[in-house]
């Protein structure tokens, strides 16, 4: 566990080593792979079993942290919007010395919409997007901060963190007391009630490959399928069937598979647009990263 400093926020951080075994020795040339979790009582632990330790285990660097405010992170009272949050992300890869590492984002959930953000802000970074059931329609707003005002109105001086400890139950109090500290005493349900929406634009100028997973009895699937007729390079939408809003946590072998061969789509578009690239450069101190060409499918 470890706690870095960034854009004025200090974030609980965790770093997974690629297996030397599986990483190869163009372990370095890979997407680092980051981990986006969702809202309020969500934070990077949710990802450690399902997902980041099989990635890191097929030979891919891994960055986790809890979003600001979320889990071991610091709860500043503002700057829970879009925007902000991308500002973070970056400005914690610097703080990593990870600044000009092309990343592959995995966003569950609200994580899903903050990487799709961060894909639409610095496609030069982003190589690649996973996206889990991810938010995308002004409807998913409306209906998440009505659910967020109702749910702070229940947390406003409750005694349920405090009996919850007395049952021993130390788990379910700290998640209680922070998503009552970030509904009743940050802006962030203001927020999210700001927040922008994607226009069939947004997605058309996409420049990476995305996969999309939902589950079948989701309300974000028309919205995954619409993000599929306009972006030029999602490689699948994967529907898994029996399933709701609960992928990540009800569906880890299906996930699993389908996860990591789209990482391996990508960082192999990478590692041919690296030597593409460097063989078309003469005069250059250094190779120029070149996506158009690895990114058409």
């Amino acid at each position: 566990m470890a706690f870095v400093a960034a854009g004025g926020v200090r974030f609980h951080v965790q770093r997974l080593p690629a297996t030397a075994s599986a990483a190869g020795p163009d372990a370095a040339d890979r997407p680092l792979v980051v981990f986006l979790h969702g809202l309020v009582v969500d934070n990077l632990s949710s990802f450690y079993c399902p997902l980041a330790v099989p990635v890191a285990r097929a030979g891919h660097e891994v960055v986790l942290y809890d979003l600001r405010g979320h889990g071991r992170s610091e709860r500043p009272a503002t700057g829970y919007d879009s925007r902000t949050a991308v500002r973070d992300l970056f400005a914690l890869l610097g703080a990593l010395g990870l600044a000009h590492r092309p990343v592959h984002l995995v966003g569950n959930s609200y994580g899903g919409t903050l990487a799709l953000h961060a894909a639409l802000a610095r496609p030069d970074l982003v190589a690649g997007l996973t996206l889990l059931e991810p938010p995308l329609s002004g409807a998913w707003v409306d209906n998440m901060v009505d659910t967020l005002s109702a749910a702070a109105l229940g947390l406003e001086d409750s005694a349920v963190p405090a009996e919850l400890l007395t049952l021993r139950l130390r788990k379910a109090a700290n998640l209680t007391a922070i998503a009552d500290d970030l509904l009743n005493r940050t802006t962030l349900i203001d927020d999210i009630a700001a927040s922008r929406t994607f226009t069939p634009a947004n997605y058309a100028g996409l420049r990476c490959p995305v996969l999309i997973v939902c589950g079948e009895h989701s309300e974000l699937v028309p919205g995954a399928r619409e993000l599929a007729r306009h972006a030029p390079h999602v490689t699948s939408v994967e529907i898994l069937p029996g399933l709701g809003h609960d992928v990540l946590k009800e569906s880890s072998g299906a996930l699993r598979a389908a996860v990591l061969a789209h990482l391996d789509r990508v960082a192999t578009a990478e590692a041919h647009a690296g030597t593409a690239t460097t063989a078309a450069t003469t005069t250059a101190t250094a190779p120029v990263r070149s996506r158009a060409g690895a990114l058409v499918r």
